[in-house]
């Protein structure tokens, strides 16, 4: 079964026969979601072909029957994207492997970190490795900086450190986010070390994460508000907000906020002079100097 299969039968098993007008019929389903010839039904085409599309033993589907099936299992535009670039490369032999995107922060960014200031403010790559951070954005993360530079990894954190779940008020929530995030550049991008590695150590390592990665839920990280109970000032409502760096090869820059003159922004202004002595286990100010980020 290739990744276009399996993400068909998550779906599926996602999808009850009343989301999309069939009865529930007789006897008792094996599975709680949509059967093979139901799906194959509302796609009009036949249900060997769909078991062949499934088992990954058909791997040339059409656009238009990619589509239909996107609608028979009622997926987002964003999941429908993603159905129809996993059906690309099932269609084609693996590309090459890709290097592995530099993990060098340009000095200009590391600037744009400093003028954010109180705002807490970090540097990810597209596998979420932290590759800098201003003294807010470091502090937020509690006790990500006791981990070595090369592990700092938001994914990570959020399945592995312990004080992630006390940090994050909805951490359900913001798990869902993280896996959904790196399932959508596994489409795009499957066999890439980097996130092979994450992964394979994730679903090793933490059954919750073992758990959303069979889920196949997809889409891009956002803008939003997150609730965190901070151990050092309480707990604060912030927005954040994500954006792509230029030639920087998949970085982002997430932003924290709140409204000036506001109780979570000075709370966000509290964390911020907390941090900005020596980092925790480094011996040196946030943000980390990028020279030290070359990968």
């Amino acid at each position: 079964m290739n990744e276009f299969g399996k993400f068909l039968r998550a779906r599926r098993g996602d999808v009850r026969p009343a989301d999309v007008g069939l009865p529930a019929g007789t006897g008792t389903r094996r599975t709680p979601g949509l059967r093979r010839e139901e799906v194959a039904a509302l796609a009009g085409v036949s249900i060997d072909y769909y078991i062949r599309l499934e088992r990954g033993k058909e791997t040339h589907p059409s656009p238009s029957v990619v589509e239909a099936l996107a609608d028979a299992l009622r997926l987002n535009q964003e999941e429908s994207g993603f159905l129809h670039e996993l059906a690309a490369r099932a269609a084609r032999r693996a590309p090459e492997p890709r290097p592995l995107p530099s993990r060098r922060v340009r000095p200009t960014v590391t600037q744009l970190l400093e003028t954010l200031r109180p705002n807490p403010a970090y540097v990810v790559s597209r596998t979420n490795d932290l590759l800098a951070a201003n003294p807010g954005g470091l502090r937020l993360l509690h006790g990500i900086a006791d981990w070595p530079e090369r592990q700092r990894n938001t994914v990570r954190y959020i399945f592995l450190h312990p004080a992630a779940r006390e940090l994050w008020a909805d951490w359900e929530q913001k798990a869902k986010g993280c896996v959904a995030q790196l399932r959508a550049i596994a489409g795009t991008d499957p066999d890439a070390p980097d996130l092979a590695a994450l992964v394979g150590e994730l679903i090793v390592k933490s059954p919750d994460f073992n758990r959303l990665w069979e889920r196949y839920e997809v889409h891009t990280i956002g803008d939003g508000e997150k609730t965190l109970r901070h151990p050092e000032v309480g707990t604060m409502t912030l927005s954040h907000e994500g954006l792509s760096l230029n030639r920087a090869q998949g970085q982002r820059l997430i932003i924290y906020m709140a409204p000036p003159g506001s109780p979570d922004h000075d709370k966000m202004t509290l964390l911020d002079l907390a941090a900005s002595g020596p980092s925790v286990g480094s011996g040196e100010t946030a943000p980390v100097s990028p020279s030290r980020r070359q990968g």
